[in-house]
């Protein structure tokens, strides 16, 4: 596990007796550490003295290795699921991954004044809980889950970081195989969670939407409070047959809570937030209606919390974008947008529509899309076909071992000259760059989107650098 997950904050310490507590484990040779834990990690490069390293086991890697290693950094304590010959105190558990849920879940209990709010989907996850982190940090601490900590592992390593002086938290909960969600949300204990969308993300794994919308469902058995739903999303009836609470709250046109007079502008939109507490405008620094639709997400869970319209308002207006979400980056005449964090075919379109929103010559630069199992070349075809479609769209770069499928779509319209298609990154530079010069003076807005696994970011980065 080489993710970094050290946040700088001072985490509230663990006893010797809540470790084995939560863990249901045992001490080896009844040797026992004295003093406190300062924090249990999961990377043996950050171990030190006053930590407790847990010795995950994936498919391709084995953590135990490593314990002589975090012994010889000055780490006294190693939760380990089979005993290890190393000089050092071990907690025996009978599987890490799960002891790593137990502390995370035992964390979570000793909080009870934490208001939590649970929410996943297949895109807008992201930039919804930024949206909600931005409202909610201003009334009280909040803790959010950051960057990609949204999985098995991920969830309870951010609760780890709990604090008492917590006082909501915002988890996001991401599935890439049925009983995960349940895993998960089990752990956090959400008072508001929901859904956002049901869309084509992971459709390899779940061998279909109706696959996606029963994983992500699995949220619904464990809130305690109010259920999200989304009101105008294909499957609003089967999530609506998921919920389990009295009380419940739907976004999006024909929900309670929903957005009119939406006007886009090319970085940014305005539109009236209409709830029950009543409406007001709200002036969103992100672009596109996808945006429009994350915020009215973003208010419903808040309103189901507790959270008065005016503090909405003004936390969806400070909001920031998280890295590699659609970034606006002026860079000489020429403008950069950095969406490169992920993508699914439902995100791809939505930037294409903000990309057409964008001053002079406008390019869309697309990696391939991972998890999408046998669908990917079909999946691929209908991308290409509709982003040479966009109305405003120039020209379309596809990059990746899919590009040929996309072209072929985009051929199978009248657009097809807008495609040109390239197996990697290093034939597609050239490209840009002869582009750039055959437009030379005119103004051009460039945007970057991809899985994230095809690394986007280093072809603008490259290409950045030859301006």
């Amino acid at each position: 596990m080489h993710t970094s997950t050290t946040s700088t904050a001072a985490l509230e310490p663990w006893s010797i007796e809540q470790l084995q507590q939560a863990t249901q484990g045992y001490w080896l040779n009844d040797k026992k550490p004295a003093g406190q834990i300062k924090r249990i990690l999961t990377d043996s490069r950050d171990a030190e003295a006053g930590d407790a390293f847990l010795a995950l086991k994936g498919e391709r890697f084995d953590a135990h290795d490593f314990i002589a290693q975090v012994a010889a950094q000055g780490c006294e304590i190693a939760i380990v699921s089979r005993p290890v010959d190393a000089d050092i105190c071990q907690l025996v558990v009978e599987d890490t991954r799960l002891a790593l849920g137990q502390l995370g879940a035992y964390r979570r209990q000793q909080n009870p004044q934490l208001k939590v709010i649970a929410l996943t989907g297949s895109s807008g996850k992201t930039t919804t809980k930024e949206m909600l982190g931005s409202i909610l940090s201003r009334l009280a601490p909040t803790l959010v889950t950051r960057g990609n900590l949204n999985n098995d592992l991920g969830v309870p390593v951010m609760l780890l970081e709990l604090r008492p002086e917590h006082q909501y938290a915002v988890m996001e909960l991401g599935a890439s195989h049925q009983g995960e969600i349940d895993y998960t949300s089990k752990m956090v204990r959400p008072h508001v969670a929901g859904i956002i969308n049901i869309g084509t993300a992971h459709l390899g794994e779940f061998g279909g939407r109706d696959g996606i919308c029963r994983a992500k469902s699995e949220i619904y058995a464990h809130i305690s409070e109010t259920s999200i739903i989304p009101a105008a999303d294909d499957f609003a009836e089967t999530i609506h047959a998921a919920v389990t609470t009295e009380k419940s709250l739907s976004f999006g046109a024909g929900g309670d809570v929903y957005a009119s007079d939406v006007v886009l502008d090319a970085q940014s939109s305005t539109f009236t937030l209409n709830t029950a507490q009543g409406s007001k405008t709200v002036q969103l620094p992100f672009a596109g209606e996808h945006n429009v639709e994350n915020a009215t997400a973003a208010a419903a869970f808040a309103l189901a919390i507790g959270i008065g319209l005016d503090d909405i308002v003004a936390g969806l207006e400070q909001a920031v974008g998280a890295k590699g979400r659609l970034n606006f980056i002026p860079h000489k005449d020429y403008l950069f947008i950095d969406d490169t964090y992920n993508a699914n075919p439902g995100s791809m379109r939505a930037a294409a529509e903000v990309l057409a929103q964008q001053q002079g010559i406008r390019v869309m630069v697309t990696g391939d899309i991972g998890e999408l199992g046998s669908s990917a070349a079909i999946e691929h075809y209908k991308l290409g076909r509709d982003l040479v479609s966009v109305k405003g769209i120039n020209f379309v770069v596809a990059v990746g071992e899919f590009a040929p499928a996309a072209q072929e779509g985009a051929r199978s319209t009248q657009y097809g000259k807008k495609m040109q298609a390239f197996l990697n990154q290093e034939q597609a530079l050239p490209f840009l760059i002869r582009l750039i010069e055959t437009h030379q003076p005119q103004p051009m807005s460039f945007l970057f989107k991809g899985s994230r696994f095809t690394h986007m970011e280093t072809l603008m980065a490259a290409l950045m650098e030859k301006l």
